[in-house]
């Protein structure tokens, strides 16, 4: 898609996909009713592009918080594994920067989320996610880094083994098949 905006047919389309996925996965948001939610979308139409962006990455975005303070419906990628869309790539343009020395020219993650209008998750998001049922048990994806490590040329990145859920380290340059991004959008 190159407007960022939808045409009233992918629109509909989209909001299908999302109703029957809020449906079938009820646990992910007991106290929350699709009405509600579905109402908030068509008022805030301009966030459904950035929900479209994070299902064609494979994301299968869904409802899984409300914000009480602002009164927006929190959607993040609840695909079984890291979005195939998403995989292979550095942890920011800095990064992407170092292997594009190397020759290689694998993306970044955080300019990825940019461009789709999403945020990747933190590590409490992400956490706060994995309660919410397993993922990435394959796979793994990269969180926002604060400040003070990014500086330092590492990135994190978390998954979720032995039933439980891990946050580990790596350099911002590296870039690994299984390990893709998971997004976070406030509507």
């Amino acid at each position: 898609m190159s407007s960022k905006k939808l045409t009233k047919t992918q629109s509909e389309a989209l909001l299908t996909v999302l109703h029957a996925r809020f449906e079938k996965h009820s646990k992910r948001h007991k106290t929350i009713k699709w009405a509600a939610v579905e109402a908030r979308l068509r008022a805030h139409g301009e966030k459904l592009w950035s929900l479209s962006e994070m299902e064609r990455t494979e994301g299968e975005p869904d409802v899984v918080g409300f914000d009480k303070k602002s009164g927006a419906y929190v959607f993040m990628d609840c695909a079984p594994e890291s979005p195939k869309g998403r995989r292979g790539a550095c942890y920011d343009r800095e990064g992407q920067k170092l292997r594009e020395k190397d020759g290689l020219h694998p993306g970044s993650a955080m300019d990825m989320a940019k461009l789709m209008g999403i945020e990747m998750l933190s590590e409490e998001e992400y956490r706060t996610l994995q309660a919410l049922e397993a993922f990435d048990q394959k796979t793994s994806s990269w969180v926002r880094t604060p400040e003070a490590i990014r500086k330092k040329g590492g990135a994190l990145f978390c998954d979720r083994r032995y039933d439980h859920v891990f946050l580990y380290h790596n350099g911002a340059e590296s870039f690994y098949s299984a390990r893709g991004f998971r997004g976070v959008l406030h509507v």
